[in-house]
C-alpha cells in the first residue's frame, strides 16, 4: 500500500499551477527495531507525561508549548497564537528561482520527496513545470510549509515525475574552520599518491546501490531467529588488531599486494551478483513483528518462554530482498 501524502497543495510557477501531492521518498519502516520491556514480566514500558516539580501525570488538554529563557522561566505559546503567524504559503509551492545543480552543497541537502499531480487534473500544467526545469538543465528553488515550519525545497525532474529534496538554511550548516584549522599541512610524495591513485583505481566502478548490504541489519535478523528458534547464542570472538601503521609507504604497498589477492574473489562474487535474477520483494520486519501469542497482554505474559519459542519458530525473519535494476 502506498505511503499517506506528508502535504498536498498547489504547484505554482507565475501563473501555471497545478495540485500536488508531497510524499517521503526514503523509508525506515523495514529495518529491526526494538520496544523497551520490563524483563520481570515480559510487558512493554509506557511513558508518562509528568510534572517535573509535583511528579504529577499531566493530561494533554494541559500540556502548551513554552519557550525557554532561563532555568525555569518559559515563555508560553498557545496554539491560536501559532496560527495567527501561520504562513500564506502553507498549501503553495512557489518557484522563486531556478539554479544549476552544482551550485547547491550537500551539507544543504536534508531529505528528498515524490511531488506528483494531485489527482487527474493539472497533469499538463505538471508537464509543463516538470520539462521547463529539465529543459533548462537546472533546479528550480521554492518554498513549502510542513509542520508549520517553511522549508527550502529544490525541485528537479525524475523519470516522468519530480523529486524535491529539503534544504537546510545558513543557520544550520556548521562551519567547517572550526574543525578543520588544526589539520596539519602535510606535503606527501608522488610515489605516495600515486600507489593511493593505484588503489583507489581497483576498487573504482560504477554506482550500485543495490549491491549495498546492511551487514547489522542482517545480524540483527539473523540473532533474532536464533533466539525465537531456542538456538543457543555463541560469544562473537575478538576481533584482531590490525596493528599500527609505522610506515605510510610500506603499509600502501601491503594494500596493493593485499588488493591483488583480493580481486579475484571480488569478481567472481560481483559477477555472480549480476548473474542473479531479482528476487521477488518479501516481507521482513512485518512478518517478524507478528505477535507470537496473539494480542491478550496476560494470555502472552502467563506464557513460558519455551513455548513462545516453540510457536515462533515456524515463521523466521526474512530480510528484505534487494532489486536489481532495469536493463
Amino acid at each position: 500500500m502506498a505511503p499517506r501524502a506528508n502535504w498536498k497543495g498547489f504547484l505554482r510557477l507565475s501563473l501555471v499551477t497545478c495540485p500536488v501531492a508531497l510524499y517521503p521518498a526514503t523509508s525506515d519502516t523495514e529495518k529491526v527495531s526494538f520496544n523497551q520491556i520490563n524483563r520481570k514480566t515480559g510487558h512493554r514500558i509506557k511513558y508518562l507525561k509528568v510534572d517535573a516539580e509535583t511528579g504529577d501525570e499531566v493530561t494533554s488538554e494541559d500540556i502548551v508549548k513554552g519557550y525557554k529563557v532561563d532555568t525555569d522561566t518559559y515563555i508560553e505559546v498557545t496554539k491560536d497564537e501559532l496560527d495567527d503567524i501561520a504562513l500564506d504559503s502553507t498549501h503553495t509551492i512557489d518557484i522563486d528561482e531556478f539554479v544549476p545543480k552544482a551550485d547547491i552543497d550537500n551539507r544543504y541537502l536534508i531529505r528528498p520527496y515524490y511531488l506528483v499531480p494531485d489527482g487527474k487534473v493539472g497533469h499538463d500544467a505538471y508537464a509543463v513545470i516538470r520539462e521547463t526545469i529539465r529543459s533548462m538543465d537546472k533546479v528550480a528553488i521554492g518554498r513549502v510549509v510542513l509542520t508549520n515550519r517553511e522549508h527550502i525545497i529544490a525541485l528537479e525532474p525524475l523519470e516522468s515525475g519530480l523529486m524535491g529534496t529539503l534544504l537546510r538554511y545558513p543557520y544550520e550548516v556548521r562551519s567547517e574552520t572550526e574543525y578543520f584549522d588544526d589539520i596539519q599541512d602535510v606535503k606527501l610524495t608522488r610515489d605516495m599518491l600515486d600507489l593511493a591513485k593505484h588503489i583507489v583505481e581497483k576498487k573504482s566502478g560504477a554506482f550500485e546501490p543495490e549491491l549495498f548490504e546492511d551487514h547489522y541489519e542482517t545480524a540483527l535478523i539473523d540473532l533474532i531467529n536464533k533466539k525465537r528458534s531456542g538456538m543457543p547464542i555463541a560469544a562473537r570472538a575478538t576481533p584482531k588488531s590490525g596493528g599500527n601503521v609505522i610506515n605510510l609507504m610500506d603499509a600502501l604497498k601491503k594494500s596493493i599486494a593485499n588488493e591483488k589477492d583480493a580481486a579475484p574473489a571480488a569478481k567472481v562474487a560481483k559477477d555472480t551478483s549480476k548473474a542473479k535474477k531479482p528476487k521477488k520483494r518479501v516481507e521482513g520486519q512485518r512478518e517478524m513483528l507478528l505477535p507470537i501469542a496473539g494480542k491478550g497482554g496476560k494470555d502472552a505474559a502467563a506464557k513460558t518462554a519455551k513455548d513462545a519459542s516453540k510457536k515462533a519458530a515456524d515463521k523466521p525473519v526474512r530480510a528484505p530482498a534487494r532489486t536489481k535494476k532495469a536493463g
